[in-house]
């Protein structure tokens, strides 16, 4: 059973250094004292959160927010993440339903592939929507389809002025994880190490499976397609990649690949959120766990120790709260995370229904 302690779990540990030099002379013995000397800090970890609900005057409710979201830069000397949230990204119409699109993508060797993403996956998805609404949405073509289009789109193999291509494709990778939430569904979409858990009825359950050097399925494919895996600190493809599909990373094809992983899955009474992680959090912390935790910010029976006890929203106090436990725990990583509350009769939360 994992415990939680109730107080600041990162925080910047000061080295005080206090020295008294004493130097004897043959007419006088001086005492310097420093006792005053100044006090060197680390500095601290540079964290950015984004924004849970539209701006206003007042400051909202803790019951009013739909989602919460943290990205921190951890131990890294880079941020390599990106977190994106699209409320209402397809409007309800007449052939298809209203969906929220919730990414993250945890970027590799820089951070054009993640960046690229953020700014461009979701508009790739809404157009494939809305074209493919009339004759019933496959969401398994539809998400290739995006997939496919944002990894031609970023270096080789990128077409006119829409191509990103400065040679950073080559050698930069992303993962994506994306989550879209309708009314009586949630669409995963998955490709790389990052990972989507749903809390249903109190249990963890993975909608998404990490696509790792090590799985069997992958490394079969891998060999099949002429590469190998080799344990070079870890499993890696041709002992330099850690994953075994993303976005990018056109030097490393056809072992590492784009394609994600789609699943469709109906929603129900006992749903009551999705976390979306990059893998600085999932590596140091369990779905288990996270889902303990999550729960009890939304019922309001866990939150932070901070000077101001205002909490705006519960998903986003749930967000930071892991964020913390994972470098809490150790985490080396950029850790962005996405709290998407789905039912009120367990949750604080307003629902997206």
């Amino acid at each position: 059973m994992h415990c939680y302690k109730d107080k600041s779990i990162v925080e910047s540990i000061g080295c005080e250094m206090d020295s008294t030099d004493s130097r004897s002379t043959k007419s006088k013995e001086t005492e310097r004292r420093f006792d005053n000397y100044p006090t060197k800090r680390k500095r601290p970890c540079q964290v950015t959160v984004v924004s849970t609900t539209e701006e206003s005057k007042a400051a909202p409710s803790p019951s009013s927010a739909t989602h919460g979201s943290i990205s921190v830069i951890g131990r890294r000397r880079a941020m390599e993440d990106a977190v994106m949230v699209v409320p209402g990204l397809v409007a309800a119409g007449q052939w298809c339903g209203g969906y929220d699109f919730f990414a993250v993508y945890d970027g590799h060797g820089g951070t054009l592939v993640a960046n690229a993403c953020r700014d461009r996956l979701h508009l790739l998805l809404a157009d494939e929507v809305r074209k493919n609404a009339e004759k019933g949405l496959d969401w398994y073509e539809v998400m290739c389809s995006c997939f496919m289009k944002m990894d031609k789109e970023i270096g080789v193999g990128g077409d006119g002025h829409k191509s990103r291509d400065d040679g950073g494709g080559n050698t930069m990778g992303s993962t994506a994880a994306v989550v879209v939430v309708g009314e009586e569904e949630i669409v995963v979409a998955n490709c790389g190490d990052s990972r989507a858990v749903l809390c249903r009825g109190g249990l963890a359950v993975p909608l998404s499976l990490d696509h790792k050097p090590d799985r069997p399925d992958e490394r079969e494919r891998i060999e099949a397609a002429g590469g190998i895996v080799i344990n070079w600190n870890g499993s890696r493809v041709l002992g330099v990649l850690a994953t075994s599909r993303s976005i990018g990373d056109h030097s490393m094809k056809p072992f590492v690949i784009s394609q994600p992983e789609t699943k469709v899955y109906e929603r129900t009474e006992l749903d009551e959120f999705v976390v979306v992680a990059s893998d600085g959090l999932w590596d140091v912390v369990s779905n288990k766990f996270v889902c303990e935790v999550v729960r009890g910010c939304l019922h309001g029976q866990m939150k932070r120790n901070l000077k101001d006890d205002t909490v705006l929203s519960y998903a986003t106090e749930a967000a930071s709260l892991l964020a913390e436990l994972a470098m809490a725990r150790g985490s080396k990583d950029n850790i962005s995370v996405i709290v998407i509350p789905l039912n009120t009769t367990t949750s604080s939360s307003t629902p997206y229904n």
